[in-house]
């Protein structure tokens, strides 16, 4: 078992470890926001902070199309207990790995390219990927792909060698020739780390662009954003805050479904986050990097039908599709937990849901549990809680769940 000291070192005071952009946030007020809540909200981010689970936090809100709040705490790397480099502070503009937060920006890609008539979300994967058509697939839409619904949840490999992420062509030729574990496309199993591959081959062949190319064009470009892509680039690695397995081993069965899940350890996937083959690879599913706000654009931008800076970055029409319910609420047979998804987005839950209460017209992602992004249309606000510690079940989740709290207090509009 992991020792209670795989923790980060927590100070009294904070103030030494917290960049506020001021110049960047707008006055609660004007938002209709007391500042009573936003300095709620801020405690309780310092809390989870205080749990020592976390070595760096981002936070991003807008509001209306506004920045809110723009701040973060702690270290980019050297505070975590297994990090041996010289500690660094991070700061609002650190660029941070979603996980599988980045299933919804990669959904919105897609989403876009069928707006642009390059796809057919309605049509079998097939058409666009032949070969993914065998085993019992061939009727597999890809509208069922974005849902979880498409019957490859599992990285299908014995012993799963993290290796196959970093070989594109050789984790499409294996999930091709997979045997869906359900057919028929009605039944949920989170796809981890699968699916993006498959999304990802499709936008390649029905364009005959790579997907960096495909991102920048169709939301990176458009937004103004300098991250928000998959991977970072060698000059820019140094920036990214480093993932850290903190806390105790995962008890069952979280360490089991994480495993199926993922095919390997909850505890070892910081050691793939790391790994400089996985910031040079492109994962859909995995690996775009981004700082709080730029994801809170992203954000503000569908909660606003698509428009940004006075361009119709996506349709109205196309966002409605994108974070409308595909199906009642389920039990997903991956997380063993009932879910409602879009196509592409993991959406909130009335009384109670991922986004806090009364969340069920919420929609956004999770990222390896510990990253929240989300937009709210009812309080017309865009969150990003980013972090870059991987604790899995420990009392952080109630500090975790708090800050969640704290934000749906702030008054709807």
């Amino acid at each position: 078992m992991w020792a209670d000291s795989n923790r980060v070192e927590v100070p009294k005071q904070l103030g030494e470890l917290t960049d506020i952009d001021t110049a960047a946030e707008v006055a609660p007020d004007t938002l209709g926001v007391p500042q009573r809540q936003v300095d709620r909200v801020w405690r309780s981010v310092e809390h989870l902070y205080r749990s020592g689970t976390q070595p760096f936090i981002s936070l991003g809100v807008w509001r209306n199309g506004q920045c809110l709040m723009k701040r973060s705490i702690g270290h980019v790397r050297g505070a975590a207990p297994s990090d041996r480099e010289a500690p660094v502070l991070g700061n609002t503009e650190t660029p941070v790995c979603l996980f599988s937060a980045s299933k919804a920006v990669t959904a919105a890609m897609i989403h876009a390219l069928a707006e642009q008539g390059a796809i057919d979300l309605d049509a079998p994967v097939s058409d666009y990927v032949p070969e993914f058509g065998q085993r019992g697939k061939q009727g597999v839409t890809v509208s069922q792909l974005l849902a979880h619904r498409a019957g490859i949840p599992r990285v299908p490999m014995r012993r799963p060698d993290p290796a196959i992420l970093f070989d594109w062509d050789a984790a499409v030729t294996m999930l091709c020739r997979a045997r869906p574990v359900h057919s028929g496309g009605k039944q949920v199993a989170y796809h981890a780390i699968t699916g993006g591959y498959i999304l990802g081959e499709i936008a390649r062949r029905a364009t005959g662009r790579e997907l960096p190319e495909l991102l920048d064009s169709t939301l990176r470009t458009p937004l103004g954003l300098r991250h928000f892509t998959y991977g970072m680039a060698d000059e820019d690695a140094h920036l990214l805050a480093k993932d850290a397995f903190t806390g105790r081993k995962p008890p069952w069965p979280v360490g089991l479904i994480a495993k199926r899940a993922l095919g390997i350890e909850f505890e070892k996937v910081p050691t793939i986050s790391t790994d400089p083959r996985f910031l040079q690879s492109v994962i859909p599913a995995g690996n775009l990097c981004a700082t709080a706000d730029e994801v809170c654009r992203f954000y503000a931008m569908l909660l606003a039908g698509g428009q940004w800076a006075g361009k119709q970055v996506m349709r109205p029409e196309t966002v409605a599709r994108l974070i409308r319910p595909l199906g009642g609420k389920q039990l997903d047979r991956t997380l063993m937990m009932p879910v409602r998804f879009s196509e592409g987005m993991l959406l909130g839950e009335q009384p109670v849901g991922l986004y806090g209460r009364n969340s069920q017209r919420c929609f956004g992602h999770l990222g390896f549990i510990n990253i929240l992004c989300w937009a709210d249309p009812d309080r017309q606000l865009a969150v990003s809680l980013l972090t870059s510690g991987k604790p899995a079940v420990t009392a952080h989740l109630v500090q975790l769940g708090r800050v969640v709290a704290a934000l749906g207090k702030i008054p709807p509009v």
